[in-house]
Order: C-alpha cells, then structure tokens, then sequence
C-alpha cells in the first residue's frame, strides 16, 4: 500500500501508518486509503524510509513494534527539523498512564488504546489537520498575527524565530531570496524549501511576500510613516504594486486598514 509518486493525489493529505500487525495495519491502510493517500510501514525504522522520500503530513504508529518501536519513532520525529512539524497519533494496548504519560511528553499529538474504532481515530486525523489548516489561515489572514502562531514544536518554533528574524533583518532588500535565507540559516535550499512548505503551505518566496505585508501593517499602525514610505522599508519598488498585494492578502487596502485602526494608532494614509 505504498503508491508510486506519481500516482498520489496531490489534492489529498499523505498518511503513514506504522504497525507490525499486518492485519491491523492492513485495515487502518484500506478505511483511511478512502480519504488520503497512504503509506505503510512495520517499524520506525521502515517509518524514517518514507518519512525521508514522501511528505507525509501525519503519521499514526503503534508502540510496540519491532526494530524501532513508536516512543523511539515519535522522538526522532519531534527532534529532527525535517520531521518535527508532522502530528502524531499513538497507537497502544498499553492502556497504563505511564505510557500515556510518556507518549505525551514525547510529544504525541493524540493518543488512542486498542481496541479502537475506526471511526474514532479517522476522526482524530481529521481534526488534527483541520486545526492545523485553520491555524495557517489565520496567519495568512490576518496582519498582525506572528509567524510563530504556526509552529507545532519547540523546534519549529526556533526554526520559525530564526526565520523571521532573518527576513526582517532584510526586510527592505528586493532582492532578498531562498538562497539568501538559506546560506543565513545553514541548510540546504531543498531542506529550507520543504521546511517552510510543511509549516505554512507556501513557497519561501510567498512567505517572504507575507512577512512584508506584515511589517507593513505594524508601520501602518505607528502612524510615523505614509504609505509610499512604508512600501519602500518593506522591501517594494512600487506603490501601487505594495498596495494590490496588501489588499489581496488582507481584503484591504493599506489606506483602508489604516482608517480601520485609527482609534488604536493614528496612521498617516499616503
């Protein structure tokens, strides 16, 4: 139950189950496989393989297994940038609060004992990706929120901070781009890319894009600065084009977000 690449849906999430019980495994694969693209493996360590080849959006995994068991899965996980922004549901017939306990510390994003309905844990899948999505649309929608309101981890969230911290720094260079960030932040352009993809479901450009229009509506707010001044700190040769871009991301234009806020700061429209 392991698709070819090319014969993924792009339009659907891809799931990794983890289970040694191939009849178990087989099962969740067949219910879920209805919904999204899956994969399977019967082991952490056959877990890390496709981890590693795939963008898997969320992994559901047994404890008890073989070669690499899930409490090791779920670590390695949690602590490698490459994987820590994926959610995780833990299987187990260890219904004991230790184990729960040391699931949730681990970082487990959902926890459900066996025996279980399928039901149960679709729903769960469900939900988790929803939050996530609805997370990221708030970031995209609104101009103050931060880029750290998308992080899942404490990884992620150094990831993030150094990210911004980055962009701002160069906030006003046109000519800021992934190779740029990339060289700053020590990782691959490939690693960056998927990184960023994973958390905001945007290019590192598009991100880029949006944390100027963010910059932007936190000058607006000081009032200090007029329009046309404020375009330029922020990175755009063009007024006109800064303003387009300000009202299709936030459904308004940089003059109207100002009035919107006037009460809160005195803004100098341009």
């Amino acid at each position: 139950m392991n698709p070819d690449k090319c014969k993924i849906n792009p339009s659907l999430p891809a799931i990794l189950i983890v289970e040694d019980n191939e009849e178990m495994k087989d099962f969740i694969g067949n219910e879920a496989g209805k919904l999204y693209n899956i994969f399977t493996a019967s082991n952490g360590e056959e877990a890390l393989f496709f981890l590693n080849e795939y963008c898997i959006q969320l992994v559901v995994s047994d404890i008890m297994m073989p070669v690499m068991d899930g409490f090791t899965l779920l670590k390695r996980i949690k602590t490698d940038l490459e994987f820590s922004h994926i959610p995780v549901i833990l299987l187990t017939a260890r219904n004991t609060m230790q184990a729960r306990l040391e699931g949730l510390e681990l970082g487990a994003d959902a926890y459900i004992d066996k025996p279980f309905s399928v039901d149960i844990l679709l729903a769960q899948i469900t939900n988790l990706l929803n939050n996530r999505n609805s997370i990221r649309q708030y970031y995209f929608k609104s101009p103050i929120a931060n880029m750290k309101s998308i992080a899942y981890t404490k990884a992620d969230e150094h990831f993030l901070e150094r990210l911004n911290g980055i962009i701002e720094e160069h906030i006003d260079n046109i000519n800021l781009d992934v190779e740029m960030i990339a060289d700053r932040m020590n990782l691959s352009r490939p690693t960056l890319y998927r990184k960023i993809n994973a958390l905001s479901n945007l290019t590192p450009n598009e991100l880029i894009r949006l944390t100027r229009l963010k910059n932007a509506a936190e000058l607006i707010l000081k009032g200090e600065m007029r329009i046309y001044e404020i375009a330029e700190a922020v990175g755009f040769n063009s007024q006109s084009y800064f303003s387009r871009t300000f009202s299709r991301q936030f459904g308004m234009s940089p003059t109207e977000y100002a009035m919107n806020n006037r009460d809160k700061q005195h803004a100098k429209p341009g």
